[in-house]
């Protein structure tokens, strides 16, 4: 009879803990800090060490969606929601969550608007972040959640120029939830 080799999961990882010591976990924690930039960004972020535990999310965010097109980089839609998503993974509190969210759409909308881009697909994700964003607002009490109302309206108010009917369908979302731009 043959056995059939299966994918280890999580539950198979946590087994395996289970045996370590204390002197074996942190070994363990160390060697994945060691591994990538990615993983310190997270232990840095998740244990509140360093400065802005924002910084290096939004460095990427601006990276992938406002890129410097003079060296030929490109954008990332891919790139800039998963530093959102490593966010929320690594700490994921509201306001910090919803500060990244508007900075998206900060980026976005700027990016778009600075080069006069026509891109239905970067435009649809930046449409699809702001409708995002404006649920996410209402996990905020209501004076953190107008401050980022007024963020989000002048991000929308640099849609004006763009094509696809992006202004309209952001300005309709925005007015929905008590917004006017």
């Amino acid at each position: 009879m043959t056995t059939k080799k299966t994918t280890p999961s999580w539950t198979d990882v946590k087994t395996t803990l289970e045996d370590f010591d204390h002197a074996g976990l942190v070994g363990l924690v160390q060697d994945l800090y060691a591994a990538s930039k990615d993983n310190q960004t997270f232990l840095h972020t998740r244990f509140g060490l360093g400065g802005d535990a924002l910084k290096p999310y939004k460095t990427i965010i601006e990276r992938w969606l406002w890129p410097d097109l003079s060296n030929n980089l490109d954008t990332s839609i891919t790139k800039a929601k998963k530093a959102i998503a490593d966010y929320k993974k690594a700490i994921g509190q509201p306001q910090g969550l919803t500060e990244l969210m508007v900075f998206y759409c900060e980026q976005g909308a700027g990016f778009c608007n600075d080069i006069a881009l026509q891109d239905e697909g970067y435009f649809d994700a930046l449409v699809l972040m702001f409708e995002h964003t404006l649920k996410q607002l209402q996990n905020l009490p209501p004076e953190q959640r107008n401050a980022f109302g007024v963020r989000l309206v002048a991000a929308c108010r640099l849609c004006r120029d763009l094509g696809y009917g992006v202004y309209d369908e952001v300005r309709d979302m925005l007015a929905e939830h008590g917004y006017t731009s």
